[in-house]
């Protein structure tokens, strides 16, 4: 049992899914700086409020008589914390991966192009086996 636990730990494919997770939540933690720190404030701005979280408020009425107040700007914050988080992983991770892929698929084909030989045809094999049955029929 402890022998197949340290294989699968010692795949790598779980040490790159624990590295991506790891990198993944520190990035996250720099992009919500950014978004609250920076965007966040200045679009607030726009909106006259001091943060997206305050910004575009809907007042709507409660069933005991009171209000409560939807803060719609939130919500954008949220949607653009994700659009950046999503942007700089495809720039970093997806783009580059994707340029590798297709450079070693071209490499492969170029390989399989000149290394492998046409196979050959049918009329050459049917002589093939032609030949190697007169050769069967002569020795015996």
């Amino acid at each position: 049992m402890l022998t197949g636990f340290r294989e699968f730990i010692l795949r790598g494919n779980v040490i790159d899914l624990a590295v991506a997770v790891v990198i993944g939540a520190a990035f996250t933690g720099v992009v919500n700086a950014l978004v609250g720190s920076v965007i966040n404030p200045a679009i607030g701005a726009l909106f006259n409020a001091e943060t997206l979280a305050e910004a575009l408020p809907v007042v709507i009425p409660t069933l005991s008589g009171g209000e409560a107040i939807m803060y719609f700007g939130a919500v954008i914050g949220a949607v653009l914390n994700f659009l950046i988080v999503a942007a700089v992983v495809y720039v970093a991770l997806v783009a580059p991966m994707n340029h590798l892929r297709r450079v070693a698929e071209k490499r492969r084909q170029a390989g399989a192009t000149e290394a492998e030989p046409a196979p050959p045809t049918e009329l050459e094999l049917l002589s093939e086996i032609r030949d190697l049955l007169a050769k069967r029929d002569a020795a015996s």
